[in-house]
């Protein structure tokens, strides 16, 4: 007898660029090519292409990225051919939209699909809650923490034959602070203009210029800690803003109008986070909506960072306050500046202590090498029938 065939996985995404799901294709693919299968990823493109190539997958450009149907609808023949062309087994989608046109491919070929649900999503009308819904309507749904599967529970009341939870896993072997070269951390303190001998205390917000990430309200919280009298900070802003200039705008503004252009840099994209971390003393991740996971939330603790991020969220879960960082209430500059003050006066003993716990939870419960062979387990569940 012959040994079993190895499967063939198409992912669906509306682009490949920087966030946690676009990440978790990558490192899905990658696992499933180095388990001796073949994975196939569709997307508009982005900056995670070379390294989903790399990485042995292979790339198919498709506009997936929009919400018109008629495109879905082509979309969805496009998608069949190429699932047919490709032997493909299995469809694994990762958003909404394009969820459409993968239930549609599917009614086209016979394949199976599932869908990966990354994000906590609002429905105010029972029409959004079923456009929603369509993250459920494959063989199984895979939660990202276990607040995402309570969410899954209450608002599309799933049985729990159809779901799995597998939480958000980080790439210990790219964030891992001993394998983070001085020279790259300096370097990235030159790009971003950060003296070396600035003994201020560094605070990092690391994600795109969108008011649901709650630069807005660290802003206010550090014009709080300023108008105490405090100036033993300094905050660093990084992302891009994709389009969002009046909300970028308004965040310089905001800076300007506390007195605080010496102490908040509104910086772009960076690549090399797990430098980035080690320029920071402290991580915050202050999102003014629930995370359904968290990522950058998780990625400073694996490389020995504590962090001050909201109460709500799948960051319940990934942060210890008092243990791993602290925790906040969402949106209230107040307490956000509360979280930083006792942050700022744990001092860098206390703060590294607490790294330390941080770094050995997440290698503990979240490793990116326990997500992919979870998903690559659930997989074989789906195709096992």
């Amino acid at each position: 007898m012959g040994s079993p065939k190895k499967p063939v996985v198409l992912q669906v995404i509306p682009d490949l660029d920087a966030g946690g799901a676009e990440r978790s294709a990558v490192e899905v693919a990658a696992a499933l090519v180095e388990a001796g299968g073949r994975a196939l990823v569709v997307s508009s493109g982005g900056r995670l292409v070379p390294e989903l190539e790399a990485a042995g997958a292979r790339f198919v450009p498709m506009p997936v990225n929009t919400k018109n149907p008629l495109t879905g609808i082509v979309n969805a023949w496009r998608l069949a051919l190429l699932a047919r062309a490709e032997a493909v087994d299995l469809l694994h989608v990762r958003s909404r939209a394009p969820a459409f046109s993968v239930w549609l491919a599917s009614a086209l070929t016979g394949l199976p699909w599932l869908a990966t649900y990354h994000g906590i999503y609002k429905a105010r009308s029972p029409i959004k809650r079923w456009y929603n819904a369509v993250m459920t309507r494959g063989r199984l749904t895979i939660a990202n923490s276990a607040f995402t599967a309570e969410h899954l529970r209450r608002e599309h009341r799933l049985h729990e034959a159809r779901m799995v939870t597998i939480n958000r896993g980080v790439d210990l072997d790219r964030f891992d602070p001993a394998l983070v070269s001085k020279a790259r951390v300096d370097a990235l303190r030159a790009a971003w203009g950060v003296d070396p001998a600035d003994r201020r205390v560094k605070v990092l917000l690391a994600g795109r210029l969108t008011r649901i990430k709650g630069q807005l309200p660290l802003v206010q919280a550090a014009a709080r800690l300023a108008a105490a009298g405090r100036r033993d900070f300094l905050i660093l802003l990084v992302g891009d803003d994709q389009g969002r200039s009046a909300y970028r705008a308004e965040v310089e503004a905001a800076v300007r109008a506390a007195g605080l252009t010496g102490a908040v840099k509104v910086l772009p994209h960076c690549a090399d986070m797990p430098a980035a971390y080690l320029v920071a003393d402290i991580v915050a991740v202050p999102s003014v909506v629930p995370e359904s996971f968290g990522r950058t939330a998780v990625e400073p603790q694996a490389m020995g960072r504590p962090v001050v991020a909201s109460d709500l969220g799948g960051m319940t879960e990934t942060v210890l306050p008092g243990e791993t960082g602290w925790r906040a209430v969402a949106g209230d500059p107040e307490a956000l500046a509360k979280a930083l003050a006792e942050a700022l006066d744990a001092g860098p003993r206390r703060r590294a202590a607490m790294g330390r716990a941080g770094a050995e939870r997440v290698r503990r419960l979240y490793s990116a090498r326990a997500m992919t062979d979870a998903t690559l387990a659930a997989y074989a569940r789906v195709l096992g029938g």
